[in-house]
């Protein structure tokens, strides 16, 4: 009689902890390398405990075979969550991928803090200030609130993956180079320009030495649209954001 009881809680708040642990994996500033795992493994712990008191009775395990399934289906539900709500962040590397070598500076390498490896410095400018800008807004305030509260309208053990819930998930992934297109546009945009038209001067004039002269303009012109839409950027990724985060507990609804 004792042991049946300790069972339910263990499994209880195995459930609980699995999901955010699928979050932690993939989550912006949550699933950062620079994080310790030991730090992520008490966090979990910690929010797993805090919750349970409130979860324990919503839980039911009938058969104990059917726990590693549901286990499985809680992580992945974490991991989709993770996954859109770090849409954002790649898109934002891949917009810096696009635009280093548009603006001449794909061979200038730097350590990224986000993931410590060798990046460019165009997408570890744009990383850093979007998790700057992340943090300042607390929006990793409302996506730690959002999977918190996903607990009580989808309780721990509840979750069914279904097909539409893998689609959903490809639909969001997908929307990283259109995320991406769109962040890059303003500098994409003046520095093709750039290109057409010394592609034009190039045909009027060919002595002119525009093969020495282009690396410069463009990278001079790049860096000057990129200041000037400086400001328009938290407004962009406040909304951007916020999306992600609808489109993560809209994730964990399908599930």
């Amino acid at each position: 009689m004792i042991g049946i009881p300790l069972i339910h809680t263990v499994a209880a708040l195995l459930l609980i902890s699995v999901r955010l642990s699928g979050l932690m994996l993939f989550a912006p500033f949550f699933g950062s390398s620079v994080i310790p795992a030991r730090v992520k493994a008490i966090f979990v712990l910690v929010v797993s405990l805090l919750l349970f008191p409130g979860l324990d009775a919503q839980i039911h395990i009938e058969q104990l075979d059917a726990l590693p399934i549901a286990v499985f289906a809680e992580f992945l539900a974490g991991v989709g969550m993770g996954i859109t709500a770090n849409l954002v962040f790649e898109a934002v590397q891949m917009a810096g991928q696009v635009l280093g070598v548009q603006m001449g500076f794909s061979l200038v390498n730097i350590l990224d803090p986000q993931t410590q490896v060798d990046t460019t410095v165009v997408p570890a400018f744009y990383q850093s200030i979007t998790m700057l800008l992340f943090l300042q807004m607390d929006v990793h305030y409302w996506l730690l609130r959002a999977v918190v509260s996903s607990y009580r309208y989808l309780p721990p053990g509840s979750v069914h993956l279904s097909g539409l819930f893998t689609l959903n998930v490809v639909h969001y992934t997908g929307r990283i180079f259109e995320l991406g297109i769109q962040i890059a546009a303003p500098v994409l945009a003046a520095t093709l320009a750039a290109d057409l038209v010394m592609g034009m001067l190039g045909r009027v004039s060919p002595q002119m030495p525009l093969m020495m002269l282009g690396p410069g303009i463009k990278s001079l012109l790049g860096l000057f649209i990129l200041i000037v839409t400086l400001k328009y950027w938290p407004d962009m990724f406040r909304r951007l954001f916020m999306e992600s985060i609808v489109a993560g507990e809209r994730i964990l609804h399908l599930a």
